[in-house]
């Protein structure tokens, strides 16, 4: 088993930056894939960005690349997505999900965390 727990959503303006915080625990190998997700009101969960726990392997969707970075921390089991020159349009709960690299399937979910962005 595996458990997430997602932190660091909140309230910002537009233009400024958040960084999301993703705590891994139980039993996670490094060959396992950590992603970011969001879910905005009335709309379908999106793909935001992915990384590799051996540190190889970042993803991100079209809509964040340049302004979003994924990384993570082994020693802490933890994975970060820092938000930079967020737009109203990123306001979203936010998950992080875990897959092992022989599946295509993301099957354990964090809690989620909200961000939102004023205009």
């Amino acid at each position: 088993q595996v458990q997430l727990v997602e932190s660091g959503g909140g309230l910002v303006q537009a233009g400024g930056s958040l960084r999301l915080s993703c705590a891994a625990s139980g039993r996670i190998f490094s060959s396992d894939y950590v992603g970011w997700f969001r879910q905005a009101p009335g709309k379908e969960r999106e793909f935001v960005a992915s990384i590799n726990w051996s540190g190889g392997g970042t993803y991100y969707a079209d809509s964040v690349k340049g302004r979003f970075t994924i990384s993570r921390e082994n020693a802490k089991n933890t994975v970060y997505l820092q938000m930079n020159s967020l737009k109203f349009e990123d306001t979203a709960v936010y998950y992080c999900a875990l897959r092992s690299r022989t599946k295509s399937k993301y099957d354990y979910w964090g809690q989620g965390t909200q961000v939102t962005v004023s205009s």
